[in-house]
């Protein structure tokens, strides 16, 4: 049976904190210099070449890609002969968003009641989500999520008789309605199938995955094609300034529905696609 201290990973989380907002992802930075290279637009090009330096300024002064350091979603993968000791876990994961946010001087933007919306002053609570796997096993993913990008989000309960061609047109309108908004160029996570929570659980998952790594089924992977290519023919740009670079991936992951349904949420993140993981 495999232990891990609470300890450790209220001290993973509050530097995994730091780290995904203050360190581009090394996929995310190849993908921006790629599209960097392919981009007409002076401004655009332009656009591009700041974001770049901006991440740069921000991992070598130590200081964040961006103000908006976001609500922490968390993903925890354990495994089924392992136990979290000297704590509870939830305890340990929200007392690292605390430490990590109030020592990295990070911008505290979590309100206690949707409504009331007094700030709980630590950026608690987080997102977390749990996965059982199998043996001595302990993943935690840190993804700070910016709400420029996810108030841009959406979810559509289309018929099965919409099929593929109206999973198409509802990320591309999804897209095409966010516009400026989400800081592009951006990344877009799509969920489709379960039910409502998981197509929508499944579409932010699928924002971890490396943005060079596509899909295993084949007409998924040609699905992620075929739509980061539709995305960036729509000429939105670079923070919506026109050109050829809206997007610089689109992730799609699916999940078994129902006969009568075909749930899709479209998840969008900016340019910064912040996360991080480590094994414990």
């Amino acid at each position: 049976m495999k232990e891990v201290s609470a300890f450790n990973i209220t001290k993973a989380v509050a530097e995994m904190c730091q780290e995904a907002n203050f360190d581009l992802c090394g996929d995310v930075k190849e993908a921006l210099i790629h599209f960097k290279e392919k981009e007409v637009s002076p401004i655009g090009k332009s656009i591009l070449e700041d974001i770049l330096e901006n991440a740069e300024l921000a991992t070598v002064k130590r200081v964040p890609m961006c103000q908006d350091t976001g609500m922490t979603v968390v993903y925890v993968e354990i495994g089924s002969e392992t136990v979290v000791v000297d704590g509870f876990i939830e305890d340990a994961i929200n007392d690292g968003i605390a430490i990590g946010y109030g020592t990295g001087y990070l911008r505290k933007s979590v309100v206690k009641d949707p409504l009331i919306r007094v700030n709980t002053n630590d950026n608690t609570p987080g997102i977390i989500h749990y996965e059982m796997v199998e043996g001595e096993h302990f993943k935690i993913t840190v993804a700070p999520k910016g709400f420029g990008s996810e108030n841009m989000s959406r979810m559509k309960m289309l018929k099965p008789s919409d099929g593929i061609e109206g999973v198409k047109a509802f990320v591309l309108e999804t897209v095409s309605e966010a516009g400026p908004n989400p800081c592009p160029p951006i990344v877009v996570g799509v969920g489709i199938g379960g039910t409502i929570e998981k197509a929508a659980y499944i579409a932010k998952k699928s924002l971890m995955r490396p943005l060079d790594a596509h899909h295993p089924d084949e007409h998924i992977k040609a699905l992620e094609i075929e739509l980061l290519d539709s995305i960036n023919k729509l000429g939105i740009g670079p923070q919506g300034l026109g050109g050829l670079t809206t997007a610089i991936g689109v992730n799609i992951e699916t999940f078994p529905t129902h006969i009568a349904g075909l749930p899709v949420v479209v998840n969008i993140n900016c340019h910064a696609a912040r996360h991080v993981s480590r094994t414990l």
